[in-house]
């Protein structure tokens, strides 16, 4: 693999920081109240020096199995239940040992030096070395106060840990950025092509945290059929190709991709990457962030493995409130803005994103602690700012207008003793019929252009009741509202959506449980006036002001409102009846849930950043409906036109009481009655509705 260039310097800085973690241990100057957090860090920072040495010299690839899996547990095993109420990675037990402030911080600081592991995998001196640098910084402050006899004041760990963030941001943004761009980066495609996979020590060898999960997957891609495994790809890889071809993009303008799976998948993902190279395309797998300055909250962006203990992520998501200020903002952003004018034309040949999500997993539904830190209101607003600057900075340098990307999903071990079935099942989904689909969308599409707005309510205990205005078609012979959806950049097949209007779109959107963005949300209601959310609510916790802090954080990103971006109707009744049948509807992705009944999206529109790009359907005629009244600002400023965020919401056939195109008369054409397809053309979509709930016998 590519090595990062170390100078002399860095490699005696390193040398250092060993030699000084590796005496605190024996040391007892620090207070006895403090001395633990400092000796077990310091043990845990011996052990991924230990791990760095056997990856430098080979020998950890040499170890069997067994002593793999203990060295990951041993890595990963002080954040895991039940040892997590006693990590200081923990809010809780570091305030209990040091105080709230103080507390916070030390958390922090647990918190990124546990980035180390990664690091020391990738090899990178640099990375760990200024980790090392901080830890022993804060030591020796606790050190001195302990030979003086003062009290540690937090501000003096704040300003440590605020300028090792500041002094390093530009450093670490663009190792971050060039990662993100660069092929020859290619520590993870390495082992991928160099592996046998059938050795499932390579699971290992990444440095991420390895489940049942990871390992039951890579054994059953390894039990399949190479013929198998290359179509799985195929639909992937294809789905990529076909995303430019119909946005009439030009792929043969571009020279990279990127793939971002979860492990397991690496069977297929070798098979994916020799498609793309077929295509002209080279691969860029890069990790999920691991420094705080590259991290987005909880959510990870890259290839990773198992998530450790959700609650820890979820714990850490607001620790940019111990540094983010408007300084550090204009520093990140010039940052930013240098690092991609260095790899400008990496990223001028960057095709986007090619994305295999997976599902199955337990829902999480977090614990709110008021040990763990929050943005203030300011802080909020500073984040807005920064995701939505830094929004163009990207789209300047890997323009949206020439840029596409692919999604699909599949089950992993943890979704239960029908895994195997589920698995085989979404691989059918996944390669539904294109030109049914296609057929019959475009009927449910003509019937939709024939409304000026469409009307959307719930039955039983939904209380959903939604009115979603629509775009004038001045030709409605050449133009349309509403995309066919098939299966190229989102699989599976199954939706026909548009951008509304916004002033006329009105009404409550209620649904009784949905899983978004790794989180789960119980009785979610959200309240629209003129396309705009005026209210939400949901039922997770017992206190209503933690419900809507809640939603406003996870959903809203702290803004105060957000705009409804898209209205869809999903058409995949064979994904709903794989739902029903093997009980695993709260388990599937957004991606695959989307299309099993109307979903709407808060946020951006689909067509954000490409907006002025024309989009055909396959029957010729243009989609129209690509702006709303706040995208459209961006010709003024386009600060005020994105938002950075796009978060679709599903109401499930079995909530469903009506879908209705209205007439400019008044008159009305269903689409959807009592949760069953009624316009002519569109019957056969009730077919798999009709079948028997039947387990079949696990193979």
């Amino acid at each position: 693999m590519k090595r990062e260039e170390t100078t002399e310097l860095v490699r005696e800085r390193f040398l250092l920081c060993r030699e000084r973690i590796g005496s605190i241990p024996e040391e007892t100057v620090v207070g006895e109240q403090y001395r633990d957090f400092f000796v077990t860090t310091a043990g845990f920072i011996r052990m991924v020096l230990e791990a760095y040495d056997k990856v430098a010299d080979g020998s950890y690839r040499e170890l069997p199995l067994e002593k793999l899996q203990v060295w990951n547990r041993n890595l990963y095993g002080n954040i895991l239940m039940p040892n997590y109420d006693r990590s200081y990675g923990n809010p809780d037990c570091a305030v209990k040992t040091f105080g709230v402030q103080l507390g916070q911080l030390m958390s922090f600081l647990y918190t990124e030096v546990r980035g180390l592991i990664v690091f020391a995998f990738e090899q990178k001196i640099w990375d760990m070395t200024v980790i090392c640098e901080l830890f022993l910084e804060v030591y020796s402050l606790f050190e001195t106060a302990a030979q003086e006899h003062a009290e540690i004041r937090p501000g003096e760990v704040q300003k440590i840990l605020y300028w090792y963030l500041s002094d390093y941001c530009a450093e670490m943004v663009e190792r971050r950025i060039r990662d993100t761009l660069d092929p020859e980066n290619s520590f993870a495609m390495e082992i991928i092509r160099e592996w046998d996979l059938n050795d499932l020590r390579y699971l290992y060898q990444f440095g991420e945290y390895v489940t049942e999960n990871e390992l039951q997957t890579a054994e059953f891609l390894n039990s399949l059929p190479r013929e198998e495994i290359d179509a799985m790809a195929r639909t992937y890889t294809e789905g990529y190709r076909i995303g430019f071809l119909v946005g009439r993009k030009d792929i043969t303008k571009k020279k990279s991709v990127n793939i971002r799976y979860q492990l397991g998948f690496e069977r297929m993902i070798k098979a994916a990457a020799e498609q793309f190279a077929a295509m002209g395309l080279e691969p860029v797998i890069y990790r999920a962030a691991a420094h705080a300055v590259n991290k987005r909250q909880h959510i990870r962006i890259g290839f990773s493995g198992a998530v450790p203990n959700k609650q820890y992520e979820y714990d850490h998501r607001g620790d940019a409130a111990l540094y983010l200020d408007e300084d550090f903002v204009r520093r990140k952003l010039r940052a930013t803005q240098m690092a991609y004018e260095k790899v400008k034309e990496l990223a001028a040949v960057h095709g986007g994103p090619a994305v295999v999500e997976i599902f199955g997993e337990k829902p999480f539904s977090p614990e709110t602690k008021e040990t763990c830190c929050q943005l203030s209101k300011k802080q909020q607003k500073l984040q807005v700012e920064y995701q939505n600057e830094s929004g163009q900075i990207v789209n300047r340098y890997i323009k949206g207008e020439e840029r596409s990307f692919t999604i699909i999903a599949y089950p992993v071990p943890e979704i239960g003793d029908k895994f195997r079935k589920i698995f085989r099942e979404t691989v059918k989904i996944n390669t539904l019929d294109y030109h049914l689909y296609q057929r019959i969308q475009q009927t449910i599409i003509d019937a939709l252009d024939q409304g000026v707005r469409v009307r959307i309510k719930g039955k039983g205990e939904n209380r959903t009741d939604l009115t979603v205005a629509l775009h004038t078609l001045e030709d409605p012979q050449k133009q349309t509202n509403f995309e066919n959806c098939v299966a190229d950049v989102n699989i599976p097949v199954g939706e026909v959506f548009t951008s509304p209007v916004l002033k006329g779109t009105e009404g409550t959107l209620h649904v009784s449980s949905v899983y978004l963005n790794e989180l789960q949300y119980e009785d979610l209601e959200i309240t629209f006036s003129d396309g705009m959310i005026t209210s939400y609510r949901c039922g997770n916790f017992a206190d209503e002001e933690e419900n809507r802090a809640y939603i406003r954080e996870n959903i809203l990103y702290h803004r105060e409102t957000l705009p409804m971006g898209e209205f869809a109707i999903g058409t995949n009744t064979t994904a709903y009846r794989m739902a029903k049948t093997y009980g695993i509807a709260d388990k599937l992705p957004i991606l695959i849930a989307e299309k099993m009944g109307p979903h709407f999206a808060v946020g951006d529109t689909c067509y954000s950043w490409a907006e002025d790009t024309a989009v055909y359907n396959p029957d010729g005629k243009e989609i129209i409906a690509r702006d709303n009244e706040m995208s459209i600002l961006r010709r003024e400023d386009p600060a005020k036109a994105y938002l950075g965020c796009h978060t679709d919401i599903t109401i499930p056939y079995e909530e469903l009481g009506s879908i209705r195109a209205v007439k400019a008369d008044g008159t009305e054409i269903s689409i959807i009655e009592d949760g069953r397809f009624v316009l002519p053309g569109t019957e056969e979509l009730n077919i798999p509705l009709d079948e028997p709930l039947e387990l079949e016998e696990e193979e």
